[in-house]
């Protein structure tokens, strides 16, 4: 059975206690057992029994409570009497509960609670069920005011610092787990730290969001809000990193495009992952500008001319470094050809694939009037086909073949020097609006050698089927004369030039290398390579008299089809072996 409650004396003290702040709370906190006058206790029984049937447990002198207390303590041992108050306690603790179900977003309903608590705690103190209702009611205020206190807290952006609002919520719902503000409370403090890291992405700083992100990850664990934030942000990473690759490609073809284009890889690399196709793709066209501007190695092109033709065939050498000249063990080498030095050609250039040819060379002579320097004289060096040797033959100019007679428009252009090469090379930068150049003597040979290390360009053995035009053990001129000096077992089917382009391309595309004509390069005549430049420009001396030409040609010894063989003539030397071709400028 339920005890009679006793009057409960405060207790006495030296100090004094006064409430402060809400005079709602204080009477909530504040309640004493209405006096009750019990005339007829069968009428005052009845009362009580309306009452609790109505819920009107303790507010007044005609509540249950005070009724059934009152009668207690009138006729002490009336089991009826205690029945009924054992009913209105479970009652008052029922509805206490109710209310605080709904205290955690109802303060009102706290207060309802509290209310009830202060009554249970004056009249039955002591009893087990008073008591967790008490410790419940306690909690739920104090998990309140922790969930205030983080939201005050998640306002001011003190979210997941120590004392801050996750904790605040952490504690409210130590104290109560069921307390939804708490549970919101935290859902708010990682939306915000998500949304830390969204702002932080906005603007670039991938980092911090990663931060950010790593911070709201660490709030609850809940793997897909997490993997839906983290989501967006590599949406955004991609995004800024494809808008970076695009700007960066654009200024590329701008002036000053280089320098732009490196800061938006490096602003790139600062965001991306490791291995992004944009990022990898902006480097390689950063790397392909640098070294071959608009173009790419191996890439075949032709330039437009101002009369509305197009330039000769080209094709992008890529840039590189190789060993240039002839080591000390090779075969047939000279001192010329040494020391064997290193060459590093920091940028590609375009090379015209075979010879410049006979129509190429006409085109420029006819648009211009040009005279070249064997027309000029009215004689140059010509194959004699009667004697089988070179003889200075009259009327003979670049218009002429290797022996003197009319030579095909698809024929490599000879006859011609270094200083006529150069004066065609000229117009045709003016009509292609680039820069022609005849190839210094290194790019010549770095792109004779294609990649190669040995003494001919294929190896070091006799030269494969077909592969240039050489002076082959198997040629047999016009006449029926042989080559006293030749490759044995190879014949190619060609006494004196084939056309141009005739025999396969080397590793670099390049027709005619080493064999059909030699062809005269930029660089003045030097004994051997001491002091030679090692960037691949050409090594000129103002004025100087002998030029070089590099590469075998159909009338070569084996010993001058070695890819390191270099040779000079006089600056108006012409003859049947020696043409040219053309480097642009990239």
């Amino acid at each position: 059975m339920v005890p009679v409650p006793q009057p409960v004396q405060p207790e006495r003290s030296a100090g004094s206690v006064s409430i402060s702040g809400d005079d709602t709370l204080a009477g909530v906190l504040s309640w004493s057992l209405p006096a009750v006058q019990v005339d007829d206790p069968a009428v005052a029984r009845k009362a009580a029994q309306r009452a609790l049937a109505q819920g009107d447990l303790f507010e007044t002198g005609a509540s249950a409570i005070p009724i059934l207390i009152a009668l207690q303590r009138q006729h002490p041992g009336d089991e009826g009497d205690a029945k009924l108050l054992d009913r209105a306690q479970a009652a008052l603790i029922g509805q206490a509960k109710a209310a605080l179900d709904a205290a955690d977003e109802d303060l009102a309903a706290l207060r309802f609670a509290q209310r009830h608590a202060t009554v249970l705690r004056t009249l039955w103190p002591e009893a087990a069920r008073v008591q967790a209702y008490l410790q419940a009611v306690d909690a739920a205020e104090q998990a309140r005011e922790r969930s205030l206190a983080g939201m005050r807290a998640l306002v001011a952006g003190q979210l997941d610092t120590p004392g801050g609002a996750l904790d605040a919520f952490h504690e409210a719902i130590r104290l109560r787990p069921g307390q939804m503000r708490a549970h919101l409370g935290i859902g708010a403090v990682e939306s915000a730290l998500i949304r830390s890291a969204e702002a932080a992405a906005m603007q670039g700083d991938f980092a911090a969001a990663g931060v950010e992100l790593g911070r709201a990850q660490r709030v609850r664990q809940h793997p897909q809000t997490i993997a839906a934030a983290a989501a967006r942000i590599e949406v955004m990473r991609a995004e800024r990193v494809r808008r970076l690759r695009d700007e960066g490609l654009i200024a590329l073809g701008e002036p000053d495009g280089l320098r732009v284009a490196r800061e938006r890889l490096a602003d790139m690399l600062l965001i991306a992952r490791a291995g992004d196709p944009a990022s990898v793709e902006l480097r390689q066209r950063i790397d392909l500008v640098g070294h071959y501007g608009l173009f790419r190695p191996g890439q075949v092109f032709t330039d437009g001319l101002d009369d509305g033709t197009r330039g000769p065939g080209l094709v992008v050498v890529p840039h590189g470094a190789f060993h240039m000249g002839a080591p000390d063990d090779e075969a047939d080498a000279s001192k010329d050809e040494q020391p064997r030095h290193l060459v590093r050609l920091e940028r590609g250039f375009a090379m015209t694939r075979h010879e410049i040819t006979v129509g190429e060379f006409g085109r420029f002579v006819e648009a211009s009037g040009y005279e070249g320097r064997a027309t000029e004289r009215g004689h140059s060096l010509a194959y004699d086909v009667r004697s089988g040797n070179f003889v200075r033959g009259s009327g003979i100019d670049w218009r002429s073949g290797y022996d003197g007679r009319p030579a095909a428009a698809d024929m490599p252009v000879i006859h011609v020097t270094a200083r006529d090469a150069e004066a065609y090379a000229a117009w045709l930068s003016e009509q292609a609006g680039a820069h022609y150049r005849l190839p210094s003597e290194a790019e010549f040979e770095y792109a004779l050698r294609a990649g190669s290390t040995t003494r001919f360009p294929w190896g070091s053995g006799a030269p494969p089927e077909g592969v240039e035009n050489l002076t082959g053990g198997l040629d047999v001129s016009p006449q029926g004369r042989r080559w006293s000096n030749a490759f044995p077992g190879y014949g190619d089917g060609w006494w004196g030039p084939a056309p141009a382009g005739s025999f396969a391309a080397n590793a670099f595309r390049l027709h005619d290398m080493a064999g059909n004509v030699s062809e005269w390069v930029a660089d003045c005549w030097h004994q051997g390579y001491r002091r030679a430049p090692a960037t691949g420009a050409a090594w000129i001396n103002p004025g100087c008299r002998n030029r070089m030409y590099r590469g075998g040609s159909w009338a070569s010894a084996p010993t001058q089809v070695r890819s390191a063989w270099r040779a000079s003539g006089g600056t108006d030397a012409t003859n049947a072996r020696v043409g040219f071709r053309l480097v642009r400028q990239l």
